[in-house]
């Protein structure tokens, strides 16, 4: 049974919300039965009555509890989505792109300032690190002054290099060395440098299904083929199915996000991810990791990326600051001993070096201990939004609604009805003045158009809600 602990570091009103939720869930609470008043609750629980009001407010944003005038509050009746299902179990055939159009439809209408930003998966601006940065930026231009405005060298400013490998070093137990570690324009630079490095046009590249677009314009724009990959919405790569495609398929390098994905939102078992890394190790297949998103799982242990589960496998890891803490920056890296002068040769000719005064600033956020502060604070204000928004679909999408799990990162991934093209609401929602992404453009081969991927990674509004309410809405309609 939870208590209230006074010297824990979660904020009081947060074991508040923990402590009832846990009852709702054992059935202590049940549907209907009212919760203590606000001053029973503060005496019960040796705290203060506006810690409790907050919680209760939280819990009613949550859909868990509901308030009565005159009367306090309550337990809502149960409303929870089923979980998404899983892709079809048949491995499916290297494919070209077949989104385009509607890919650049929607970069077109996610970056517009004036539309409710569901589309957009931009986690760290819901509790933007603005003023640590602004800092941050301000010492190196004290102490670097004119150096901070030239050029970095090509695999990227050594300080900051020697900070990401202590943070791998703290987060997971990693020894990673400097040399091993290339400093790019952001992780999408990141990913292009490490699949030129390893293939060439006409290979295939296995992907994870649903997976995150952008890794299939890298793939198209360099005239390589993507072959789709089960994937279990709570565990991630099915490798059943991954040796499947294998043995079927010349797979020249797999693109998968073992410690956080994007859209699903889900951690592959730590057991998995070794049994995938002796897998690629059998079939000598690169694997090219997307890990943006490992550092913000919302609870539990920072997941480990495969690369440093095995000593033998060719493994690139790619990272980025633009997800966690400033996506204006530009500034991403790669972790890889294997390619490295593959990769020097083509930063080198591509773009020459990332930019010094951004690199410099991030290296004293790590080294001062800000960035560290700044995921502690993050992550649980993610996790407030990821319950927020699940208990809104709940309440106004159609019954016959699934959704994920997220357990970190700043998307959710909707299933709607059969007959609901998200193509077609992605038009109508930009009308209105709100951008999602439909679910066509995480397939290489146009699947999934009844499925959605909506962001919480921004500060939670009543524009949020509103815009989630007519999405739910609309859909109801077409239905």
């Amino acid at each position: 049974m939870l208590a209230i602990n006074k010297s824990d570091t979660t904020f009081l009103y947060r074991q508040v919300i923990d402590l009832i939720s846990e009852n709702i869930e054992t059935g202590t609470l049940g549907p209907g039965d009212r919760l203590p008043s606000l001053r029973k609750m503060s005496q019960s629980a040796g705290v203060s009555v506006p810690t409790v009001r907050q919680a209760y407010i939280e819990l009613e944003r949550q859909r868990r509890i509901e308030s009565r005038p005159q009367s306090g509050f309550y337990v809502r009746h149960a409303q929870c989505n089923d979980l998404v299902h899983p892709a079809p179990s048949s491995a499916g055939e290297p494919v070209c792109l077949n989104c385009r159009p509607l890919m650049e439809r929607v970069y077109d209408g996610i970056n517009h300032p004036d539309l409710v930003p569901l589309g957009i998966a931009n986690p760290c601006m819901a509790r933007p690190a603005a003023k640590a940065l602004h800092r941050a930026m301000k010492r190196v231009m004290s102490r670097a002054e004119e150096r901070s405005l030239g050029y970095a060298t090509t695999l990227g400013e050594a300080t900051l290099r020697r900070q990401i490998a202590y943070h791998y070093l703290d987060t997971v137990g990693a020894q990673v060395e400097p040399e091993h570690i290339a400093i790019t324009n952001g992780g999408q630079e990141a990913l292009l440098l490490s699949l030129q490095a390893v293939a060439s046009a006409g290979d295939v590249i296995a992907v994870e299904t649903p997976t995150y677009h952008g890794l299939l314009e890298l793939i198209d724009a360099l005239g390589m083929l993507a072959v789709e990959v089960e994937t279990c919405p709570e565990e991630g790569v099915t490798l059943c199915e991954l040796r499947r495609t294998l043995e079927l398929y010349p797979v020249k390098a797999c693109m998968f996000s073992t410690t956080l994905s994007n859209p699903l939102g889900v951690t592959m078992p730590e057991c998995d991810r070794r049994k995938l890394v002796a897998m690629l190790e059998e079939f000598d297949t690169v694997l090219i990791e997307d890990d943006v998103y490992g550092d913000l799982r919302f609870d539990g242990i920072r997941p480990i990326p495969a690369q440093f589960l095995s000593k033998t496998a060719r493994i690139i890891t790619c990272g980025s600051f633009s997800k966690t803490a400033a996506p204006g920056y530009r500034i991403g890296w790669l972790v890889t001993d294997h390619f490295m002068k593959q990769i020097t040769r083509l930063k080198r000719a591509y773009s020459c070096s990332s930019g010094l005064l951004q690199q410099l600033t991030l290296a004293d956020f790590l080294a001062s201990g800000n960035y560290t502060r700044h995921l502690k604070a993050l992550r649980p204000v993610l996790k407030r939004n990821a319950e927020r928004m699940s208990a809104m679909v709940a309440e106004h999408f159609p019954a016959e609604t699934r959704t994920s799990k997220p357990v970190g990162g700043s998307v959710l991934w909707l299933e709607l009805p059969g007959n609901v093209d998200t193509e077609e609401l992605f038009d109508a929602s930009i009308s209105a003045d709100i951008s999602i992404a439909p679910g066509q453009i995480f397939s290489p081969s146009n699947r999934y158009k009844n499925f959605l991927r909506l962001s919480f990674g921004h500060p939670w509004s009543e524009r949020t809600e509103s815009a989630i309410r007519w999405l739910g809405n609309r859909v109801t309609e077409i239905h």
